[in-house]
């Protein structure tokens, strides 16, 4: 899962209503990503805990457990596995290493209620919604039983029970082809533009996620949910 890096707002939301406006073909299932979408993933939430000094965290996370090292976990490698391995490397920050594993559900910051809430009114419409996301096999289930709305999906593909994740257009038509998806009436819904731009490659319609309340907006604008008739509902989380 990947951590959003918003560098020129108003330019992607003026690309994403571009995107969906020029959509001709009327979406029949939204695919929603999790992490950055739903779940606050951050590493960060966890070793703020381990370490006291901040630097020596970022420098642990950029070179010890870094996204080069946590990248295989997305794609099927055990973290226990690959936790000791590199824990026999680095005996000096065992302790750290194996809560990579070990406390793995530390790393969720939260919940973003309001995107729960855009899931559910989808939903009500009667269109089908699915999950792609990036996210170890051995944890998914930890945080399907965790978090009750991860049941709401019609069909969720995982990154590490399928062996590819996603930039990779393979994770894409597998989710496709698994649940008897055509791309031009697929709506995909995630915070990073690489993966996006990949699944508009395959055919299927984009929004970029910012918030929930963008994302609603940009529902209600390709008309998947109906508009909020007052301030108050839009502000509800």
């Amino acid at each position: 899962m990947t951590q959003l890096h918003i560098h020129n707002v108003q330019s992607i939301i003026n690309n994403v209503r571009s995107n969906t406006s020029k959509a001709q073909s009327p979406v029949e299932a939204v695919v929603f990503d999790l992490g950055g979408v739903f779940l606050d993933w951050d590493p960060r939430h966890l070793y703020r805990k381990l370490f006291t000094d901040e630097a020596e965290m970022e420098l642990f996370l950029a070179e010890i457990c870094s996204p080069a090292w946590h990248a295989p976990h997305d794609r099927g490698v055990s973290t226990a596995a690959s936790c000791a391995e590199l824990a026999s490397r680095h005996p000096q920050f065992s302790e750290p290493i194996w809560a990579w594993s070990t406390r793995s559900e530390e790393m969720i910051g939260g919940v973003d209620t309001g995107s729960v809430e855009v899931l559910r009114a989808v939903r009500e419409t009667g269109i089908p919604c699915y999950a792609l996301t990036n996210m170890e096999a051995e944890t998914y289930p930890l945080r399907l039983e965790r978090f009750p709305f991860l049941s709401w999906f019609d069909g969720t593909v995982v990154s590490g029970r399928e062996g590819v994740a996603k930039p990779e257009p393979a994770v894409f038509t597998r989710l496709l082809d698994r649940f008897g998806l055509q791309p031009r009436m697929t709506l995909m819904i995630d915070d990073t533009k690489e993966n996006l731009e990949v699944a508009s490659e395959l055919g299927i319609q984009t929004v970029l996620f910012l918030s929930s309340r963008q994302l609603r907006e940009e529902l209600e604008a390709a008309g998947i949910l109906p508009r909020c008739r007052t301030p108050e509902a839009r502000e509800r989380p």
